[in-house]
């Protein structure tokens, strides 16, 4: 599976922003897929995962409540909606697919470039 992940910007506090990850392979239905995200200095997190049949999701704490993670699974694609953002999620946003279900990066085997967001104070 081979990811893209596209949407990133640059945001005021408080505002939105979708980020967007396009994935071929014939697969990609078969995949956990999830967002994880890295800020300059700090070690890279889970944000958000999503069951292969979109049943089923999970978040960080800090961004449950404000961002919702989809999946359409006839596009090959994997959406990232981000509502009132904060300065602290400024990092570079990554796309990953894996096999199983869980939040530790280590167990995702194919992974996106990234996409920078900043959200402005």
């Amino acid at each position: 599976v081979q990811l893209q992940a596209s949407g990133g910007g640059l945001v005021q506090a408080g505002g939105s922003l979708i980020v967007s990850c396009a994935a071929s392979g014939r697969a990609f239905s078969r995949y956990v897929m999830a967002w994880f995200r890295q800020a300059p200095g700090k070690e890279r997190e889970f944000v958000a995962a999503i069951h292969w049949n979109g049943g089923r999701t999970n978040y960080a704490e800090s961004v449950k409540g404000r961002f919702t993670i989809s999946r359409d699974n006839a596009k090959n694609m994997v959406y990232l909606q981000m509502n009132s953002l904060k300065p602290e999620d400024t990092a570079v946003y990554s796309c990953a697919a894996g096999p199983w279900w869980n939040e530790n990066s280590s167990g995702y085997a194919y992974w996106g470039q990234g996409t920078q967001v900043t959200v402005s104070s």
